[in-house]
């Protein structure tokens, strides 16, 4: 523990200035933005990688100019028992046919004759990477799914990295850098030529900028006091899911995919002035000890904030001569030192092995629900606005209970409970209750949401400021295999049909058990050492022995 770190009560000094004052709610104001971009950037390939329905063009029958889909003479007749789009029945133009007029050809034998389609007529105007790129037919259907899986594997592979580099050089340069560079690939993306052009900036853009999403989230809630984490998780969680839904509404619009990341991605080039102007965590620089540079951001917030901080806090910021602060600075410890005590200590590392675990239970799951959410009938665009907004009474309700109940009992509740509903939809399932389907699936996923939002402002209240980012990136790149494994579940079903369900049933249920392991951090500081965040346990094991 350093000096500095001994003589000053952030979280003290947050009472002084406002614990939500006028220049959290501006920092808020700007977080929301690479939060939203989040958004954007990572899920934009559900819509310019989408599938698209087309069927065979007949050239015997129809003029490849007009392109209608819906013709009278197909009578849903045009591949019979191989129905991958890419075999059409041989037709013949049939004047006594009428009114369709072609019917299909007969061999000898009075058997029908099966062609191969080179050409495609599409059922809509909507443009794809399945039009420019020629990706139609079953064998190029796997060219589809792993657009999504590069996107995780971009995300697995920068998560660390990006943690480190926020914990060893500061929070505001990385969401910059992290912003600029995913919006310059993303735009490039909108410029591919091919396919495997596509691809490649496909991993890049979430390799430069999967990081904005824990970054943006740290610099915000770290300039809060512990009585309005809560709010300060809940702005930023429901920021995500509206940036989800303002994204299906774009892409509602603007059905051209080059067009859609064009509009996404230049979003982000606009908005870097704007970032710019962020603070950078008071936490991170008093871990380095850079006192004169935190005592700034905390002079200018309480100006805000209509407050004052009164002399004596700001003389324990710098009360010796500049020499003596920057000896102060050689002689604190290296980062890598830090993370070498960090995994020498061994219930930091169960506490890291624990939270991968549960960082990869709510990713699979999450995003394995909202998969299955995408076979609901009716207007792809309006269900993935709703699924998207559905989250957002989760978010209500943990602004009720996190603070009342804590985090650790929350956190359980809502990993068995969405662990409970899945397995009880795999009995009901075959029961002809369409709407008790519908509200297992909600629930589920009201309790899955619900988890996920907990264990982000939970896992950065159990890791110490110095390592903080680095270890929450780690946890959230082992949730990147989560998510990269859930495209895949529905391949389980063709083994049995409710193995994906029972899977997500006994992860949450597992996780929720394993949760218990952890301190609770209801109304606790924010630890700013090792040494403070390992002293959890020690309080907590206190009270429990208190109150036996």
């Amino acid at each position: 523990m350093t000096q500095s770190e001994d003589a000053i009560d952030l979280d003290g000094l947050l009472h002084e200035i406002g614990q939500f004052g006028l220049f959290q709610v501006r920092q808020y104001g700007l977080m929301i933005l690479p939060i939203i971009f989040n958004a954007f950037f990572t899920l934009s390939y559900v819509f310019t990688a989408g599938n698209l329905n087309y069927r065979c063009l007949t050239p015997e029958c129809e003029d490849p100019a007009t392109e209608v889909y819906d013709v009278p003479w197909l009578n849903g007749t045009q591949v019979p028992q191989n129905d991958d789009h890419c075999w059409r029945y041989k037709f013949v133009w049939n004047e006594t046919a009428l009114p369709e007029k072609c019917t299909i050809a007969q061999d000898e034998q009075n058997s029908s004759t099966l062609l191969q389609c080179d050409r495609f007529v599409f059922e809509t105007n909507e443009n794809t990477i399945v039009r420019d790129f020629n990706l139609t037919c079953a064998q190029n259907d796997w060219k589809l799914t792993l657009v999504g899986t590069v996107n995780n594997i971009g995300q697995f592979v920068a998560l660390p990295i990006a943690g480190y580099f926020s914990d060893r050089f500061g929070r505001r340069w990385v969401l910059l850098i992290s912003v600029a560079g995913s919006a310059i690939f993303g735009l490039i993306r909108s410029f591919s030529t091919s396919y495997a052009m596509f691809v490649v900036m496909e991993f890049l853009d979430p390799a430069i900028g999967s990081t904005m999403y824990t970054t943006a989230f740290i610099l915000a809630l770290e300039l809060v006091g512990p009585k309005m984490r809560v709010t300060g998780n809940n702005i930023i969680s429901c920021a995500f899911s509206f940036g989800e839904a303002l994204l299906g509404l774009l892409a509602m619009y603007f059905r051209d995919w080059r067009v859609l990341l064009r509009i996404l991605y230049i979003s982000g080039l606009i908005a870097l002035p704007l970032l710019y102007t962020t603070a950078e965590s008071v936490r991170w620089l008093l871990s380095k000890n850079r006192k004169k540079d935190a005592l700034t951001i905390l002079l200018r917030a309480a100006d805000l904030n209509g407050k004052k901080l009164s002399p004596s806090v700001v003389e324990s910021f710098c009360n010796k001569s500049d020499d003596e602060c920057s000896a102060e600075m050689e002689n604190s410890k290296p980062f890598t030192q830090l993370v070498r005590e960090a995994f020498a200590t061994r219930g930091l590392v169960l506490r890291v092995v624990n939270c991968s675990f549960c960082w990869l239970t709510n990713t699979m799951v999450y995003f394995g629900l909202s998969l299955n959410s995408v076979s609901l009938s009716g207007n792809k665009y309006l269900n993935f606005i709703l699924v998207s907004l559905v989250e957002l009474p989760g978010f209500f309700l943990m602004q009720l209970i996190l603070d009342r109940f804590g985090r650790k009992k929350t956190l359980f509740t809502t990993l068995i409970g969405s662990g409970l509903f899945c397995i009880v939809s795999v009995f009901i399932a075959g029961a002809d209750v369409p709407q008790l389907n519908l509200a297992l699936f909600l629930l589920s996923k009201l309790c899955i949401t619900m988890s996920f939002g907990t264990l982000y402002i939970y896992t950065v209240e159990i890791f110490p400021t110095n390592l903080r980012q680095s270890l929450l990136s780690t946890c959230s790149m082992f949730g990147r295999i989560g998510s990269m494994v859930a495209p895949q579940t529905p391949l389980l079903s063709k083994f049995w049909e409710p193995l994906p369900m029972i899977l997500f049933g006994c992860l949450g249920i597992t996780s929720g058990i394993a949760i218990l392991q952890f301190p609770e951090t209801l109304n606790t500081d924010l630890p700013d050492t090792l040494d403070e965040a390992m002293a959890m346990e020690n309080k907590n094991d206190s009270h429990q022995a208190t109150s036996k």
